[in-house]
């Protein structure tokens, strides 16, 4: 069901202000019922639903989402973010502008890498090193229970090999 006008302008003015009765009065109400009619308004179910979708509308506004986030982060990286820096002279305070410092640079290109864990060799080494090793306590596990103890000294062995080699 569609909002009349009053509706309208009283739901626009009470995500505003927060004041159901004063929404009443401003959207054209009668003083003397503004209070009744304002509480009234917040019960039906149209006007509610009016109300939540503007202010979801409003804070999806507000909060950064990732892709801005990044850009953000980005744009520290390359230097292209520039912040005020206020200095204290004998003669008074300057303002200047100036990029970030290197050290905070390097800290938005690691949050941005963060995000892209298979760009690096490390982490992907990692990552194989995980695997292999959840791969010997599967096989240590099966081994357990089937009774196979010189299965289970051979991967021993091969995990001893693993790390050996990962430690190079």
């Amino acid at each position: 069901m569609k909002l009349t006008v009053k509706q309208q302008k009283f739901a626009d003015n009470y995500i505003k202000s927060g004041n159901a009765t004063q929404s009443a009065i401003d959207a054209g109400y009668s003083k003397s019922t503004s209070r009744s009619i304002g509480q009234e308004n917040l019960t039906k179910p149209d006007i509610k639903n009016y109300i939540k979708d503007k202010l979801a509308k409003i804070e999806s506004h507000k909060i950064m989402d990732a892709t801005e986030a990044l850009q953000l982060l980005t744009s520290i990286a390359r230097g292209e973010t520039k912040e005020t820096v206020i200095s204290s002279t004998p003669f008074g305070t300057t303002e200047d502008e100036k990029t970030a410092d290197l050290k905070t640079r390097i800290s938005a290109m690691k949050e941005i890498l963060k995000r892209y864990p298979s760009s690096d060799k490390l982490m992907s080494a990692k990552i194989r090193k995980l695997e292999a090793e959840a791969d010997v306590a599967e096989q240590k596990a099966r081994d357990a229970r089937s009774g196979g103890q010189d299965v289970g000294k051979q991967f021993d062995k091969m995990f001893d090999r693993l790390k050996e080699d990962s430690g190079k």
